[in-house]
């Protein structure tokens, strides 16, 4: 869906320079000592990854062959403009202009005012690289890229000339309209407010690009995006994308952005503040801080346990009580999905500034297991939900368990990936680290129902075809696992309406799910049954 008449600004600038070599930045040693912990380490790490010679640093994911990567590029040269040693700033510059003249600049296309994802990649929309989203081009890269050059122009301005800050400026304006081509359920976009992370970049990116730009349909357009997000938000004070490591992480840095950079009069700016607060007291009932988990359900994961796979929301803990207590592990690039610690160095240069809006109750929680207690709330997702889905959790001393109810009208959740959507979720110290059960969404309409012991699932449409198939960790002194008594440190005993007879079967055959290896223990119905699908799992601590 595109606009058919707009303003498109030419990249094309003056030569105006003015020069920063008498304006040494010390803004790294003015953040607190956790924050300048995280941002040194992960600038470190950026370092080694950097190519000097192309301008971008290299794909951190390791898997494409010493390809580069645009997003990672932008976060860095950002974390550059912070530091600003040595020739930091004559790199960051090379950096932004790179990424910006990787930016699609024709408005007809659908793609207009996003970034390459990569530099060597073909052009989009020919005959050998024709235009699929999230596949050849990324939505989404708009509001990453774009919320990384409005913490560099916020927050180090005196070190951008003013030829680069046109030059960012005009780029950002281009993002913005980009942006406004995105409409859930048109041309395959999946954007709607419930859709959080990329939604709360957008609101502020397009008020702020708006407001700086004095362009009144552009700042309007933010501010009423917002007010959107913002109704789903107080139904229930919960993020409609729920409880996610990865992605709870970026809304948290999208709503310090709300307060920080919002103008006064914008509704973003009160109600920044707000959800950020009331995101985090919602964390703090869910976080385990023993485990160093999340405990359950979650709409969006990349693993099944923090310890072993990278959670942006571990930066931000990692800035409220220090890199010992957060859930990550001392080489850090070792974790799976480690590609996302390069927005660390963003998170460390907004975080004194974010911790000070944290509830003490809630930074209390990372480091200190409150006792056992019940959780039960709620999250609504339009147009995916038929109602809110409700969630109620149990936490206990070394164990944790969620469960989330719904109707939708996908398989997998909003993200329609049963490998991100985990709707029922035990997990607890094996004595050895942290083990899980994590349902496979297999179903559009779950009842997962979490208490004091026990985790109960029903498929109220299911049929005698319908499996319940739970992923269960594999274990330190358990190799080989052929029944529930082989799970270390838990006794489960199973009930229900399903066939007691149970397949299991190792992830060499069902593939490792965001390289978490399992075992994957599958119930049938009885052959012919009309009851409803349900299966309990009551469980202790052994």
């Amino acid at each position: 869906m595109f606009l058919t008449s707009i303003t498109v600004w030419l990249l094309c600038f003056g030569t105006t320079v003015i020069s920063t070599a008498s304006t040494k930045s010390t803004f790294v040693s003015t953040l607190s000592k956790d924050a300048q912990d995280l941002f040194i380490e992960s600038m470190d790490w950026l370092d080694r990854m950097y190519d000097a010679d192309a301008g971008y640093v290299y794909d951190p994911s390791a898997t494409t062959a010493l390809r580069h990567d645009t997003r990672t590029s932008a976060w860095y040269a950002i974390g550059l403009l912070a530091r600003n040693q040595n020739d930091d700033i004559d790199q960051a510059k090379r950096i932004i202009k790179n990424v910006i003249s990787g930016q699609f600049k024709d408005p007809k296309d659908q793609w207009f005012g996003t970034y390459q994802q990569y530099p060597e990649e073909p052009t989009v929309g020919t005959s050998a690289y024709p235009p699929v989203i999230y596949t050849t081009w990324d939505p989404n890269w708009r509001g990453f890229i774009g919320t990384a050059f409005i913490i560099g122009l916020e927050e180090f301005p005196d070190l951008i000339d003013l030829q680069l800050t046109d030059l960012m400026h005009r780029s950002l304006y281009n993002n913005t309209i980009g942006d406004s081509y995105r409409v859930g359920g048109v041309d395959g976009d999946n954007l709607y407010p419930s859709y959080t992370n990329p939604s709360l970049m957008r609101a502020i990116t397009s008020a702020w690009t708006g407001n700086t730009f004095k362009n009144g349909n552009m700042t309007n357009a933010g501010e009423t995006y917002a007010k959107e997000i913002i109704d789903l938000f107080d139904r229930a004070d919960t993020l409609s994308e729920f409880n996610s490591a990865t992605y709870t992480g970026v809304s948290l840095l999208a709503l310090t952005m709300w307060a920080k950079y919002a103008p006064q009069t914008s509704i973003m700016s009160s109600k920044g503040k707000q959800i950020l607060q009331d995101t985090w007291k919602t964390i703090g009932t869910l976080y385990h801080a023993e485990l160093r988990n999340l405990a359950g359900p979650w709409d969006r994961g990349y693993g099944f346990d923090m310890n072993r796979y990278f959670g942006i929301i571990a930066a931000h803990i990692w800035t409220l009580v220090g890199k010992d207590s957060a859930p990550v592990i001392e080489k850090v690039y070792m974790m799976s999905h480690s590609a996302d610690f390069a927005i660390s160095p963003l998170v460390a240069i907004l975080a004194d500034y974010h911790n000070a809006l944290v509830p003490q109750s809630a930074v209390d929680s990372l480091t200190q297991f409150p006792g056992e207690h019940l959780v039960n709330t709620s999250a609504y997702s339009i147009p995916y939900d038929s109602y809110p889905r409700r969630i109620t959790a149990w936490l206990s001393e070394r164990i944790s368990i969620g469960g989330e109810s719904f109707n939708e009208t996908v398989v997998g959740g909003p993200a329609i990936n049963p490998t991100q959507f985990n709707p029922a979720v035990i997990q607890w110290n094996t004595g050895d680290g942290v083990g899980f059960i994590t349902l496979h969404a297999t179903e559009a309409a779950i009842d997962a129902v979490a208490g004091p012991g026990y985790l109960n699932i029903t498929y109220p449409y299911g049929t005698s075809a319908s499996q319940f198939q739970l992923l269960v960790s594999t274990f330190a002194k358990q190799a080989n696992v052929v029944s529930w008594d082989d799970v270390q440190g838990l006794s489960v005993t199973p009930s229900g309406t399903i066939n007691p007879d149970i397949n299991i079967t190792y992830s060499m055959t069902d593939g490792a799910i965001n390289d978490f290896t399992f075992w994957n223990f599958t119930y049938s119905m009885p052959e012919g049954s009309t009851e409803v699908p349900n299966i309990l799992l009551e469980v202790r601590l052994k």
